[in-house]
C-alpha cells in the first residue's frame, strides 16, 4: 500500500533528502521526475525548507518526492560547479544571516553586496554578523563601526559576535528566535562554532583554523535544518561559499536590487540610467555629496561590468 504524506525537507546530501513528516517522523527520500524553477535549470530541484509530498510504500523505509508545494521565497545562487546552472540554497525562510569576519580570514567587503543581491529580489531580511570579535584589533573595530553605519543606514541589521563572548551570542539568539533563518558565509568564518555557542546541544563538528586563534572552521558539506532547543527557532546551515557569480542576472536586476540606488533612480534624468556616465544622475550626485557609500557604489560598478562582459548566450544558457 502506498501512502502520500506531506513534510519538510530538512537535509540535502545530493541525491537523497531527509523529509520530516508533519507527524515528526523523518524519511530518507529521493526525487522522481524533472522540476524547474521558473524555467531555469537547477543543479538541485528541491532544497532544505521546501514543503513536499512524498509517497511511501508500506513495505519500504524510504520515500519518493512526488510534489513540491508553492514556495513563499527561495535563495538561489549560480552553481559553483556548473556556471550555466543555478543552485537552490534554501526555501521558505523568514530571514537570512550572513556570517563574516574582519580578520582570519580577512574580510572581502564586496562579498556582502553580492550576497545581498541574492536576497533582495525576494525581500528577505538579512542580518549581517561579524564574527570572531574577540580577536579584533582597534583598527578592526573601527572597520566594523564603519561598515555597521553603512549597512544599517540602508536598512540591514548588523551585529558583532564571538563564540567566547556571551553578550553577542545573546543578541544573535534574540534576532533568530522563533524564525527560520538561512545561515551562510564564506569558509572559515566560524559558523559551526557560532551555532554550537547558540545551542550547545547541536554539538556540530569544527576544525581548527590555526593555533593562533583556536577558532573552528566551518566543516558543513551539505545543507541541513536544525531546530534549536527552544523548539521554535530553525536554522538552515549551508556549506561555506567561496565566490558568488551572477550569470543568471541582467544589468537591470542589479540596478533594481541595490536598494539605495534604486530609490534614488527615480530622480535621474533618464529612466534607464545606469548611474555611471549619464548626465543629471541622482545616484552620482548622492555619491559626490557623501549620501551613499562609495564601497557599495564600487561593488555595484564591479558587478555591472562583470555581467555586461558576459555575452548573451552565457546569460541565457539556463533557458
Amino acid at each position: 500500500m502506498i501512502n502520500a504524506v506531506d513534510g519538510t525537507i530538512i537535509k540535502s546530501t545530493g541525491s537523497w533528502y531527509d523529509v520530516q513528516l508533519d507527524s515528526g517522523r523523518i524519511i530518507e527520500s529521493r526525487i522522481t521526475g524533472k522540476f524547474r524553477l521558473n524555467g531555469m535549470r537547477l543543479t538541485n530541484p528541491v532544497a532544505v525548507g521546501d514543503r513536499v509530498q512524498i509517497e511511501i510504500d508500506s513495505g519500504e523505509a524510504k520515500g519518493l518526492i512526488k510534489k513540491i508545494y508553492n514556495r513563499e521565497n527561495y535563495v538561489v545562487r549560480q552553481s559553483p560547479h556548473k556556471k550555466h546552472q543555478l543552485h537552490l540554497m534554501a526555501c521558505n525562510v523568514d530571514q537570512a544571516c550572513l556570517i563574516l569576519t574582519i580578520v582570519n580570514p580577512n574580510l572581502k567587503q564586496g562579498f556582502i553586496d553580492r550576497f545581498l543581491l541574492m536576497t533582495e529580489p525576494y525581500n528577505i531580511p538579512v542580518i549581517i554578523v561579524f564574527n570572531k570579535e574577540d580577536i579584533y584589533a582597534e583598527e578592526d573595530l573601527q572597520m566594523y563601526s564603519y561598515l555597521q553605519a553603512v549597512y544599517e543606514a540602508i536598512g540591514y541589521t548588523v551585529l558583532k559576535t564571538s563564540a567566547l563572548i556571551p553578550s553577542g551570542i545573546a543578541a544573535l539568539k534574540t534576532a533568530l528566535k522563533g524564525k527560520t533563518t538561512l545561515l551562510s558565509g564564506q569558509s572559515g568564518v566560524g559558523k559551526s562554532s557560532l551555532l554550537n555557542a547558540l545551542d550547545p546541544s547541536l554539538k556540530l563538528r569544527t576544525k581548527d583554523l590555526s593555533d593562533y586563534t583556536g577558532k573552528g572552521q566551518h566543516t558543513t558539506t551539505f545543507a541541513e535544518m536544525f531546530t534549536l532547543s527552544d523548539n521554535e527557532t530553525k536554522i538552515i546551515d549551508t556549506p561555506g561559499i567561496k565566490t558568488l557569480g551572477f550569470n543568471n542576472l541582467t544589468p537591470m536586476d542589479v540596478q533594481h536590487n541595490f536598494r539605495e540606488l534604486f530609490i534614488l533612480s527615480s530622480d535621474c534624468k533618464f529612466a534607464d540610467c545606469s548611474h555611471r556616465d549619464e548626465p543629471k544622475c541622482a545616484v552620482k550626485k548622492a555619491l559626490e555629496n557623501g549620501e551613499i557609500s562609495d564601497l557599495r557604489y564600487n561593488s555595484y560598478l564591479q558587478i555591472m561590468e562583470e555581467i555586461e562582459s558576459q555575452n548573451y548566450w552565457e546569460r541565457h544558457a539556463d533557458i
